[in-house]
Order: structure tokens, then sequence, then C-alpha cells
């Protein structure tokens, strides 16, 4: 056997070695990230239960997150767009400084969320303390959870926005001011239309991180039935009652995220085949 003949055969054995620790790697992962899912499904089929599912806390909690999901996600619009344009067409002086304070609630502890949203709009916070003596209180209320699910979910549309409209050509804006077009028809008739699958990707995105926010709403809105009780503190609070409810809620949240991220996952190819 010559030299190159035995480094062939040594490098075939290590490519072999190579893929069947990846693979077995790569099962350990998914079986790790599955497996937690099949048990839920599993334990709210199988787990006994003494306690009566109540549909009027469910349909309360839905109902009430459904609304305020609706109302965050419509306020990310209105303002997280402009704020993504900017971010993307324009050379903001400290730009990535700003980028970065705008993304951190993506890496934030639920905790330390729920704490600054107080420090700002509780009754002693810097916004909340002149609201509440023109006699407005903010904190465990309805607004209250809208807040906190849209300093929450609001960077993973900003993100995703901001990203696409980086995307698009500068050609568009050129050859639309060529024709006469302002800012606004640019950005309504060009900048919009062609970021559209983008833009609804993140929205969902948003709006599936909303659903599930727990740590800031229980903190700062707290955990009123009817008020300010979503599915998530619903999951919670259906712990100290019946294990067999609390997994049926669960599954219930868990099937409403699954629905949100196909829908961004199918957004996503088209927006990628649009490209």
């Amino acid at each position: 056997m010559t030299a190159e003949q035995q480094a062939a055969g040594d490098s075939s054995g290590s490519a072999r070695w190579m893929g069947w620790v990846t693979a077995v790697l790569a099962a350990l992962m998914t079986f790790f990230l599955i497996m937690p899912l099949v048990g839920l499904v599993w334990r709210a089929l199988t787990l006994p239960g003494t306690a009566v599912l109540d549909q009027n806390s469910i349909s309360a909690a839905i109902l009430l997150s459904l609304t305020t999901t609706a109302i965050s996600v419509l306020l990310i619009i209105l303002l997280g767009t402009p704020l993504a344009y900017y971010l993307a067409r324009y050379p903001l002086r400290f730009k990535r400084l700003l980028t970065i304070f705008i993304e951190l609630p993506i890496v934030m502890p639920p905790v330390v969320a729920g704490l600054g949203l107080l420090a700002v709009f509780g009754r002693r916070g810097l916004i909340g303390l002149p609201l509440a003596q023109l006699g407005i209180t903010i904190t465990f209320s309805g607004t209250a959870v809208v807040l906190a699910q849209v300093f929450v979910a609001s960077p993973f549309y900003i993100r995703a926005a901001q990203s696409r409209f980086a995307a698009l050509p500068r050609e568009y804006e050129d050859a639309a001011a060529v024709d006469g077009a302002n800012r606004w028809q640019t950005f309504r008739h060009i900048m919009l239309p062609f970021s559209r699958n983008g833009l609804l990707a993140g929205l969902i995105l948003s709006w599936a991180r909303a659903l599930g926010e727990f740590g800031a709403t229980i903190l700062f809105a707290g955990n009123l039935q009817g008020r300010t009780q979503t599915m998530p503190l619903l999951v919670y609070t259906s712990l100290e009652r019946d294990l067999r409810i609390t997994f049926i809620t669960a599954l219930i949240l868990l099937g409403m995220a699954v629905v949100a991220f196909g829908i961004t996952r199918w957004l996503t190819g088209l927006d990628a085949h649009d490209r």
C-alpha cells in the first residue's frame, strides 16, 4: 500500500468517525428539544385530575390574551415600523449603541423587565408618579399587560423590519425620486410592498412572544382573573389547583404558538423566494 492510499484510507476513516459523532450529537439535541413537547401532550392526556375544567377562566384568559396582543401588535406596527425604517435607511449617530438598547429586551430577564416597567410606570415611577397625581394608574391593569407585551415583543419585529428594509437596493428609492415621489410615497408604494412578507413574519413572531409573556406581566400587571390574567398566568395559577388542568391549558397555549410559528416560517420562505 502506497503512502497516498494509506493517507486516503485514514482520511476516509476519520470522515466516517466524524459523521457518526455528528449524527449522535444531532440526535441527542433533537431528542432533548422534542421530548418535552411529547411529554407535555402525554401528561395532558393521561394525568388524572379531580378538578373540573373551568371553561369560564380559560375563555376569559384566551379573550384577554387575544385582545391585549392585538393591541400590542397594533402599537408595534405604528411605532416600530418608523423606527426600523430610520435605523435601516438613515445614517444615525450612535446607531449601533441605539440598536443594542432596542434589542436588549430580547435577552433581558423577565423579572428585570418587569422591574424596569415598574420603575417607569409604577405609582412612584418616573412617569407613573405624575400620572398618579392626575388619578391615572397603569399598574395592575390591562394597560400594564399591553405595555409589558410591547416591551418584550417589539424588538423581534423591529429587528426583522430593519433587516428587510436594509436589504432593499437604494436604486428603488432613487428611481422613485426621479419619478417625483416624495419620501412617504416611496415608503408606502415601494418599501412596504417589497418588505411585506418579512414584516409579517417579524410581526407574527412578536405576537407569539407577546402571547407567551409571563415574567414582566405578573410583576407589572399582576394576576387578576378577568383583568390581567393572560394564558401563561392561567397556567401558573392552575398549578395550585390541578395538574391536569395545568397541562391542558398549556397545550392550548402551545397550539396557538405553534400555529403562529408555522405561519412565520411560511412567510419567511415566501420572502426568501421573492428575493
